[in-house]
């Protein structure tokens, strides 16, 4: 039996527009194994291939999956040193400082963040000398009052997601069972 505080706890925890186990397994198969075509995925999800391309379709058009681009190492491009850099900005300056960095291409990803500066930006370079040379460019701009960069040293957890699905399909850790 169940009272008014556990719902509401579920409902926090599983909102409507969620996904369910079926494709909470889809997607960790296509994580697994990006070049599977939706007829085989169907076979190994025990589904018809109109469903397995119905959830596809739904899961690409609600925006839950992407893309399906390749997932390129920027260490294997040559670029080896990651770094993260917090940026203060000028009051109404933000577009410009976005659109700058956005013609910078070792900024691979820009956030806005709360807190201790106005956004994040994720960097890589060929070295820490190089790393510099990327500092240098990102911050010269007038727009950018301060910077303060931190070089990574080690990504135990790089970035992952199935574990974000398996929780948000109800799916039990260890299996592809709801």
């Amino acid at each position: 039996m169940h009272n008014d505080h556990d719902r509401e706890l579920r409902a926090y925890e599983r909102p409507d527009v969620g996904i369910d186990a079926l494709d909470g397994r889809l997607l960790r198969l296509l994580t697994e194994e990006p070049r599977i075509g939706v007829l085989e995925a169907s076979r190994r999800l025990g589904v018809a291939r109109g469903t397995a391309q119905a959830r596809l379709d739904r899961l690409l058009s609600s925006g839950v999956i992407r893309g399906f681009g390749p997932e390129v190492d920027p260490a294997a491009l040559g670029y080896p040193v990651s770094a993260f850099a917090t940026l203060e900005i000028k009051q109404g300056q933000g577009s410009d400082v976005r659109a700058h960095l956005a013609t910078v291409p070792e900024v691979l990803e820009l956030h806005t963040i709360t807190g201790h500066g106005d956004m994040l930006c994720r960097l890589v370079a060929r070295s820490n000398a190089d790393l510099q040379r990327v500092i240098d460019r990102v911050v010269g701009f007038t727009g950018i009052v301060r910077a303060s960069t931190a070089i990574v040293m080690e990504n135990p957890v790089p970035l992952r997601t199935i574990p974000l699905v398996r929780q948000a399909a109800g799916l039990a850790e260890g299996t592809d069972q709801g």
